[in-house]
């Protein structure tokens, strides 16, 4: 890849600027389809694939919840775990104004405003993720443990 053609994006300036090591990977964007269209594109097991889901609390306070590609959040065990009475995702027009990401192209780095990062836990025990890099179609792979680095995520066990 020639340098005028490395995408940017406020996820992969925020990578370079962590100096983290991570590898860029492209695949075809299907509306709707999700983690499983990019894993199939992209020939990785979904459960690699991390989902960034941008949520709110009873109050509309927002907060990102990082979780496997084949698995979904419990709200209501999320909700528990950081002491609300209530978490639901948010509309994407309220999600984009949150993060400055379209929906499909969401990533938990580089978002307009700074936001509570949540991972499930497991992620963290991964060796490699893959995980949005700020466009629809692209992904970053890179070491769960640069993800937690960066991130510094509060992990819990909300995956159902």
């Amino acid at each position: 890849m020639t340098k005028d053609k490395i995408p940017s994006s406020p996820a992969i300036l925020a990578l370079k600027a962590q100096n983290a090591v991570f590898t860029l990977h492209h695949y075809k964007y299907e509306e709707k389809g999700g983690t499983r269209v990019s894993a199939r594109e992209l020939g990785v097991d979904e459960h690699c694939i991390i989902k960034t889901l941008i949520m709110e609390d009873e109050n509309a306070k927002p907060l990102i919840i990082l979780m496997h590609g084949d698995r979904e959040v419990s709200t209501k065990t999320l909700a528990r775990s950081i002491g609300v009475k209530s978490i639901m995702p948010c509309r994407p027009d309220i999600a984009e104004k949150h993060t400055g990401y379209k929906v499909g192209g969401t990533s938990p780095l580089g978002t307009k405003k700074t936001l509570p990062v949540y991972m499930e836990k497991t992620i963290g025990e991964m060796s490699s993720i893959f995980i949005n890099a700020g466009r629809r179609g692209l992904l970053a792979q890179i070491s769960a443990t640069e993800i937690v680095r960066i991130l510094h995520p509060i992990q819990v066990s909300v995956a159902i």
